[in-house]
C-alpha cells in the first residue's frame, strides 16, 4: 500500500517547531509513506482550505492525514494500513493519545463505526484518495473535520473504527478542536452533536 501523508500548516507552526516535530513522527513510522505533502496556508485560508492544497499535491492510491500539531506513533501507518487491507475499508480512523487537554470524544473510543449514527472524529485518518478528492474540504473555521467525515459516509464509504490509540493529538493555547469549552453556539461541532443526542 502505497501512502502519502498530507499535512496542513501555517507560519507560526513553521517558527515553533511543531511541524518539525510531526514530520519527524511521520520519518518514524515502521512503514515508510511513499510521499509527505505539506501545504503552508501563507494566505491565512484555514485549515479546511490548506488541507485540500496538500490533498491536491498527493499521487498515492491512499492519504493519511496529520494536523501539524500532532505526532503520529511508529505504528501508525502499518496498523491503519493492516486494517484497510483486512476490512476493505476505504477510510480508517484509530485513537489519540491526548496530551494537554481532554479528548470530548473518548466515549466512541472502542465503538464500531455505523454509517446510519455517525459521530464527530478527528481529520487524523487514512482515506482512499480518490474518496478525499471527491468529498474534499470546505470552510468556514471549525467543523471540516465532522463534514469531511460525513461527505465520506453520503458517498457510501466503507469507515472503519481501529480501537487502538497510534497518534498523539496535543492542546494548547490556539487549539479548539478538543476544546468544547471554546466552541462557539454555532459552531459545527456544536450543532451536528446536537443533532446526534
Amino acid at each position: 500500500m502505497r501512502v502519502t501523508v498530507a499535512i496542513p500548516t501555517h507560519p507560526p507552526r513553521l517558527r515553533s517547531g511543531l511541524l518539525d516535530r510531526a514530520l519527524r513522527s511521520v520519518w518514524a513510522q515502521t512503514v515508510t509513506p511513499a510521499a509527505v505533502s505539506v501545504a503552508v496556508d501563507l494566505d491565512r485560508a484555514g485549515a479546511w482550505a490548506t488541507r485540500a492544497r496538500a490533498l491536491e499535491a498527493v499521487c498515492t492510491e491512499w492519504t493519511a492525514f496529520l494536523d501539524s500539531d500532532d505526532e503520529l506513533l511508529p505504528q501508525h501507518l502499518w496498523e491503519l494500513g493492516t486494517c484497510a487491507a483486512d476490512t476493505g475499508a476505504d477510510y480508517v480512523y484509530s485513537w489519540p493519545r491526548t496530551v494537554g487537554g481532554t479528548n470530548p470524544h473518548e466515549h466512541w473510543f472502542g465503538v464500531p463505526w455505523r454509517n446510519a449514527e455517525p459521530h464527530d472524529t478527528t481529520i487524523t485518518v487514512l482515506v482512499r484518495t480518490e474518496l478525499a478528492r471527491a468529498v474534499g474540504f470546505s470552510g468556514p473555521h471549525g467543523g471540516e473535520d465532522l463534514r469531511f467525515t460525513l461527505g465520506c459516509v453520503a458517498a457510501g464509504a466503507r469507515i472503519v473504527h481501529l480501537p487502538k490509540r497510534t497518534w498523539i493529538w496535543h492542546h494548547h493555547a490556539a487549539n479548539t478542536s478538543g476544546r468544547p469549552d471554546r466552541w462557539g453556539a454555532g459552531d459545527v461541532h456544536t450543532s451536528r452533536l446536537a443533532e446526534l443526542s
